[in-house]
């Protein structure tokens, strides 16, 4: 299915030049004069080779059709993640570095999608928002609302961040699994 370029996300399967890409990591590009480009990290599926390409916006890719199923992430074995497929509660193993960075923001039991192409697990799609705990950040300062300021802070899982200036350690806060960012303090 073509699809414009500027639409991808990561965790989509591409062809291109006649080989399957998984979309790993995604950059748009507005340089001051021109138009603008997306930079995209991609694996291939089955050498599992990095490579970066750039488009321009208004090209178009092929996105791979594939089969979505609900599963459930177990647990980490190694440099492996363990699935489970909800409807069949078939279970599968997928090499970590495949999901790159966002492996992070696994937790045991989150329900996930998984897409496969001729029966092989090919990308692993998170929900959008995840609740971690803030580990390490700047004191809370007195009084402070809501600013265009920010202060950096790290994540239960490793992952850097910035934050309001009201937020404190320990707190937990929702936080976008598609960039990294603070979306919103954590209810309840």
């Amino acid at each position: 299915m073509k699809q414009q370029a500027n639409q991808m996300r990561p965790g989509w399967v591409i062809d291109f030049n006649g080989k399957q890409y998984l979309v790993t990591k995604i950059n748009i590009i507005t340089p001051g004069k021109g138009g603008a480009f997306i930079q995209v990290e991609m694996r291939d599926v089955k050498t599992g080779l990095k490579t970066e390409q750039r488009w321009r916006t208004a090209d178009t890719v092929e996105k791979l059709m594939s089969e979505e199923f609900d599963c459930t992430y177990l647990y980490r074995d190694g440099d492996n993640l363990c699935f489970m497929n909800t409807e069949t509660y078939d279970q599968f193993e997928i090499p970590a570095e495949m999901m790159g960075d966002r492996a992070l923001f696994l937790q045991d039991n989150m329900a996930v999608t998984v897409n496969f192409i001729e029966g092989k697990p090919v990308s692993v799609n998170l929900p959008p928002h995840v609740t971690l705990t803030v580990t390490e950040t700047e004191p809370c300062i007195k009084g402070a609302t809501v600013t265009t300021s920010f202060k950096s802070a790290t994540l239960e899982n490793g992952i850097r961040t910035t934050v309001p200036p009201f937020i404190a350690q320990g707190e937990k806060i929702v936080v976008s699994t598609e960039d990294n960012s603070y979306v919103e303090r954590a209810k309840g």
